[in-house]
């Protein structure tokens, strides 16, 4: 199993140094993986569903059973948030995708849908046309929040058309899967049935920290509150990248949070042993 998060599922990342022209998400991830391998690392598959504090000890709950240690560092990300509209959960893996690297393969000469307007949603758009008849990319405002680069390769592209200033209201079908979905025209408040066979949800992220919010400080959306060091609520537990509530959520950031909690790891054991 590779590890990655959010990254496997990264068509092209072009803002990490060392990668002029860009690499694959999923290709990074494996040198990093490799990498660290070379160091010893071990790795295990699990869910994590509790972490109690017992002062110099924690309690990690995976898959039921319990590990003590001394310190934990939290790198759970976040995952892509949902749309919460009739049809979504019943048409979720037969037409209703929240990755595009992942299914695009699935939706060849077919019209299919992207929702948002930030830079993932760019990304698989674009990344669509290579498999989609037709990309509508519909985003709730006149404007696309994606950085300059991606909206000019957006309306380049005659294979993508875009949907201003509309949500999404319901994904219909039947028995094979998404046939339509419903847009709401926040202008006027007309709405429309789209034509299509697939819709992308890109409308952000969620953290993953939810099973922590009887135990650690959260802020409102649910990321976990560190400091300058990673430092959590509790002493020796610490949270790195996208999970932990900060200004930018790039991988450059979730790097640098990873060497920092690890040092700082190091030296709270090492308090501990003197």
């Amino acid at each position: 199993m590779i590890l990655g998060g959010q990254v496997m599922t990264t068509t092209k990342v072009e803002n990490y140094p060392g990668f002029p022209g860009g690499i694959d998400g999923p290709d990074l991830m494996m040198r990093f993986q490799e990498h660290c391998q070379e160091f010893g690392l071990e790795t295990m598959t699990g869910e994590v569903t509790g972490l109690v504090d017992k002062g110099d000890e924690k309690i990690v709950t995976v898959d039921g059973e319990e590990f003590r240690t001394r310190a934990v560092i939290i790198t759970t990300g976040a995952e892509p948030s949902k749309l919460d509209i009739p049809g979504e959960v019943a048409f979720t893996g037969r037409g209703v995708s929240y990755c595009a690297t992942c299914d695009g393969a699935f939706f060849r000469d077919v019209p299919v849908a992207i929702i948002g307007g930030g830079d993932t949603a760019a990304e698989e758009a674009l990344f669509l046309c290579r498999f989609a008849s037709k990309v509508y990319m519909v985003h709730r405002r006149d404007e696309l929040r994606a950085t300059k680069l991606l909206q000019e390769r957006i309306f380049a592209n005659d294979k993508i058309e875009m949907v201003w200033n509309s949500t999404v209201e319901e994904a219909i079908g039947d028995n094979s899967g998404v046939t339509s979905i419903v847009l709401r025209n926040s202008q006027d408040d007309s709405t429309r049935a789209l034509d299509v066979v697939g819709m992308f949800v890109a409308v952000g992220v969620t953290p993953k920290a939810h099973f922590l919010a009887e135990i650690l400080d959260l802020d409102a959306e649910g990321y976990i509150l560190a400091d300058s060091d990673c430092q959590t609520s509790i002493p020796g537990v610490f949270a790195a990248g996208d999970v932990r509530k900060k200004i930018l959520k790039q991988i450059a950031t979730a790097v640098g949070d990873g060497a920092i909690a690890a040092i700082v790891a190091e030296k709270y054991l090492d308090n501990l042993e003197h």
